[in-house]
């Protein structure tokens, strides 16, 4: 709707005269700067006079302001109080926000219960988003008994309604076959559709599906395609399987160099298996020339995020000196650390070289080893 001067001054003077519903439509052109100059100050104004003449719209939108802080202090009780008031009228949105803010526990004591009746009520009415979040919470079995199917139910329906995110679990889904039958064909197209929305999750996962020809032909090139776009996005994953594909020359050239690449540019924003890889690249001068020290300094950040290959070779490089001064018991509590990995491909060889270490040891050297595990905890870095 366009708004001239005349329309202006005419939605004011309701709005000065009590029109609660002109001073809601007031409320949101200060929002957007729509015919009026924007002023959040002035929203909330605006907002508070209809809100408090019970305006549903209002209340939700003031309750925005609070949750978020723009226009009055961030203050999430106050938003609170606001979504109750817009929810129990019925406002989806708000029932939405405050079953979220139940979920979260923010402005107010978290009680999954009552998240998963404020997620229903909007749900019930249509709401993409409280279907989506009320699936999370029959996955979860927060609020409810866990219940895999109605979680795919639920899912389904916000994805009917374009959600990508709710594609992309839903997809996930039928690949795993979690709450639906296996299908790979139908997680493929879910994948498609949320791919060709710009989801990158979902390009890289249609980029391994074409790749390995799972529910889909098998094309190398139609996998390249997806996983570049969201390598283009800035998506780590996507980048590190971009540098695979050009590692392996799949749908692409082979090209060691443009491979270490991508995979440097998803190990810098901390995605833990292309620094491993990077790392293994440095030490053997693989598309880059052959530097232990950088090597040890992936290999470090990968470790420290808790990647058991990592691990074992950080411990084997203290040992033997490769990259950093030896350090046997450093050395000895990384490779402690990655025998302790029920997962590690090769437990039985960290565990050995941890043996043999521990014999060259004081038994002050091996407490100190054992302190260092104790209060070891991974961190994962921040994307």
């Amino acid at each position: 709707m366009s708004y001239g001067q005349g329309t202006v001054d005419a939605l004011r003077a309701r709005a000065a005269a009590g029109d609660m519903t002109a001073q809601f439509n007031l409320a949101r052109l200060h929002v957007s700067g729509t015919g009026v100059p924007e002023d959040l100050s002035a929203a909330v104004k605006w907002y508070r006079l209809a809100a408090e003449q019970g305006h549903a719209g209002a209340q939700h939108g003031l309750g925005v302001r609070y949750a978020t802080g723009t226009g009055v202090p961030q203050n999430d009780e106050k938003a609170v109080s606001w979504y109750q008031r817009a929810a129990r009228q019925g406002h989806w949105e708000g029932q939405f926000r405050l079953g979220r803010m139940y979920a979260r526990g923010a402005g107010i004591e978290r009680d999954d219960i009552h998240a998963v009746r404020w997620y229903r009520a909007a749900a019930d009415q249509g709401h993409a988003e409280a279907q989506f979040s009320l699936g999370q919470m029959y996955f979860n079995g927060r609020g409810v008994s866990q219940d895999r199917s109605e979680a795919a139910r639920w899912v389904r329906l916000a994805a009917a309604q374009g959600r990508e995110t709710a594609q992309t679990t839903l997809a996930s889904m039928y690949e795993t076959g979690t709450g639906v039958p296996t299908d790979l064909a139908r997680a493929a197209r879910w994948y498609r559709l949320a791919a060709l929305q710009g989801n990158p999750a979902a390009q890289v996962t249609l980029g391994y599906l074409h790749d390995s020809g799972r529910g889909v032909p098998q094309d190398h090139t139609a996998a390249i395609r997806w996983i570049r776009l969201a390598a283009d996005q800035g998506h780590a994953e996507g980048q590190f399987a971009l540098g695979n594909m050009y590692f392996g020359g799949r749908g692409v050239p082979r090209d060691i160099g443009a491979a270490v690449q991508w995979i440097h540019r998803s190990a810098e924003q901390g995605y833990v298996r292309a620094q491993f890889n990077l790392a293994l690249s440095y030490q053997a001068g693989t598309g880059v020339e052959r530097d232990p020290i950088r090597a040890m300094r992936w290999l470090r950040r990968a470790a420290i995020q808790g990647d058991e290959r990592a691990q074992h070779n950080l411990g084997v490089n203290y040992a033997n000196g490769t990259g950093v001064p030896q350090d046997l018991v450093t050395a000895h509590m990384w490779l402690s650390l990655a025998a302790s990995v029920e997962t590690s491909p090769t437990p039985g060889d960290s565990a050995a070289a941890r043996d043999i270490i521990a014999t060259r040891l004081t038994p002050a050297e091996l407490v100190e080893s054992s302190r260092r595990q104790r209060n070891w905890t991974p961190v994962a870095e921040r994307k």
